[in-house]
């Protein structure tokens, strides 16, 4: 037991320095890099929304900008129609991600593979008609603002970073917690070993909808996240590319559920494109050779890691 206690405490040593570093950045970088990184950590809660339904569901998502949307514009409607603040839309978001999640993957339950990826690309495809086909509720194409204080009389700025930020280490710690859980060891059951779980109680079917539930809970949160630190909802931002982005994001972070990792990702999603914006006509090309270079890194590094260990 107190071996295990010392494992949990030096895996969970570079997650504490690595959000002591991220809570002082602020103070140190310019007001652009404050609202990227912001941006960083809303698309990094995007990115564990996907890679949760590859570990735990072993499906593959391209149309999780749905539940983005229905997080965004949850925060954005409530904001600019009734000016209340994340503390009644962040749980909103939440309870409508889990629902439509819960909604989607029940007549889709017996769906693998490529026919459950193609359904849930139809969702990325029909966002944006949708929000543009309800503009007296969405805004339409102008979109909405979202200008409410989550805690009035600080600097908006420093909110939306750590707004961002302190939702990401939620969402991260609440996954942490589910892969100690029963129901969390049931779900990986069920996806690794369907008959085993099922000899146990612990059905496919039942796991199939309750990971995607929680994946789309955890993608509508990014939305809130994305609205707030972003401070403008607009259809422009769910498109079939965005859902793209976030399952690219998954991959360079291969799948991993841990802060660092789904940091990863988000950064790849936000802040290459960023660094590339000069290239101009080249981005397409070198954004494709950084995503190649970051997987191939990833597949030779434990053979690197190896080789340096046999040096030592």
């Amino acid at each position: 037991m107190m071996q295990r206690l010392r494992g949990l405490g030096a895996t969970a040593a570079p997650i504490w320095v690595l959000t002591a570093v991220l809570l002082v950045l602020p103070f140190t970088l310019g007001g652009s890099w404050t609202f990227m990184l912001g941006l960083c950590f809303a698309n990094s809660i995007g990115v564990l929304a996907v890679s949760m339904l590859v570990r735990y569901g072993g499906e593959v998502s391209i149309g999780h900008t749905f539940f983005t949307a229905l997080g965004a514009y949850s925060v954005g409607i409530l904001d600019t129609r009734y000016g209340i603040s994340l503390w009644a839309s962040v749980p909103l978001a939440l309870f409508m991600g889990v629902v439509f999640g819960i909604l989607f993957a029940w007549p889709s339950r017996n769906m693998h593979g490529i026919y459950l990826a193609v359904t849930t690309l139809a969702l990325a495809l029909a966002v944006p008609e949708i929000i543009n086909n309800l503009d007296a509720l969405t805004g339409g194409y102008e979109g909405l603002y979202v200008a409410t204080p989550f805690v009035p009389g600080i600097e908006m700025e420093l909110q939306r970073y750590y707004v961002a930020l302190a939702l990401l280490l939620a969402a991260t710690f609440a996954v942490a917690r589910l892969r100690l859980s029963r129901q969390g060891m049931a779900m990986l059951l069920a996806k690794t070993h369907p008959a085993a779980a099922d000899a146990f109680g612990a059905r496919r079917v039942w796991a199939r909808v309750a990971v995607m539930g929680i994946s789309g809970g955890i993608g509508a949160v990014c939305g809130a996240a994305l609205a707030f630190s972003g401070s403008t909802v607009s259809p422009g931002g769910f498109t079939f590319w965005q859902a793209i982005f976030l399952l690219v994001g998954s991959v360079v972070s291969f799948y991993g559920l841990s802060m660092p990792r789904v940091l990863i990702g988000g950064a790849f999603v936000t802040l290459v494109p960023q660094l590339l914006s000069a290239s101009g006509a080249w981005i397409p090309v070198f954004y494709g050779l950084a995503l190649l270079g970051m997987i191939l890194l990833g597949h030779y590094m434990p053979r690197i890691q190896k080789a340096l260990a046999r040096e030592k």
